[in-house]
């Protein structure tokens, strides 16, 4: 059984993945969430809905112990299946100034971001690379490329993360792996709800916010075989908001 892994699966963006991943029925579909377990269930009924199978895994992907119990327990209970796709996109924001930020609030969206992928992928990348196969998909931002003021945190823990994902890359490109990393800009998510679109337009090319199914389908090309010759790549996909 060949998976797919995709972390803050349940809604938004993960959730659109989770759903173009499904379409293409190459991957049983492994979908993490931390909290709403609802959501999880609804993108697991879509995922089903495509003719593919899947199933929920909760665990938060910021702590250690708990990646770890959950992933090895559903090893142990699946010793046939084999993670081919892992999608790091779980994230959250705590938005402020820097100047009045409190240290929990740095602490936990870099927690999430990037210790996030460090847990998640290091748990599956030995597996990767005795299998010689593999495709790591990191979603970052337009904020960790060029920066976004009143998001410090969440621009140094999505910058960290284009860092690892070039560094990543070169480790493991021998073995037919590759890692990218995707950026997008402004999508229309839960994340974005509260956001006046109409002030934030003028800033982007297109004039529109992007949706989360134009994200999804760059990230199944990626996790495709059609893909094996781009790694180490940051993919911008913000209507042409650039620094």
């Amino acid at each position: 059984m060949k998976c797919a892994i995709i972390t803050g699966g349940s809604r938004g963006i993960g959730r659109a993945i989770c759903i173009k991943m499904a379409e293409e029925k190459n991957y049983h579909i492994l979908i993490n969430y931390t909290s709403n377990e609802v959501a999880a269930r609804e993108t697991l009924a879509k995922v089903i809905e495509q003719g593919a199978t899947g199933e929920i895994l909760k665990f938060d992907v910021g702590n250690f112990e708990e990646v770890q119990n959950v992933l090895t327990n559903w090893q142990e209970e699946n010793p046939q299946a084999v993670v081919e796709v892992i999608v790091n996109n779980a994230g959250i924001t705590k938005d402020g100034l820097f100047m009045w930020m409190p240290r929990e609030d740095w602490n936990s969206v870099i927690n999430t971001s990037l210790n996030g992928f460090f847990n998640v992928t290091n748990f599956f990348i030995q597996k990767l690379l005795r299998n010689k196969y593999g495709r790591i998909i990191n979603m970052v931002s337009v904020s960790g490329v060029k920066g976004t003021p009143g998001q410090t945190n969440y621009s140094a823990a999505k910058g960290a993360l284009v860092g690892a994902t070039k560094a990543l890359a070169q480790e493991v490109a021998k073995r037919n792996i590759t890692v990218n990393a995707v950026a997008p800009g402004f999508i229309r998510t839960d994340m974005t709800q509260e956001f006046n679109e109409d002030d934030l337009k003028a800033m982007i090319p297109a004039n529109r916010f992007g949706e989360a199914d134009e994200v999804a389908d760059l990230v199944a090309f990626l996790a495709s075989k059609k893909a094996s010759y781009i790694t180490g790549e940051v993919i911008n996909i913000n209507g042409g908001i650039y620094s």
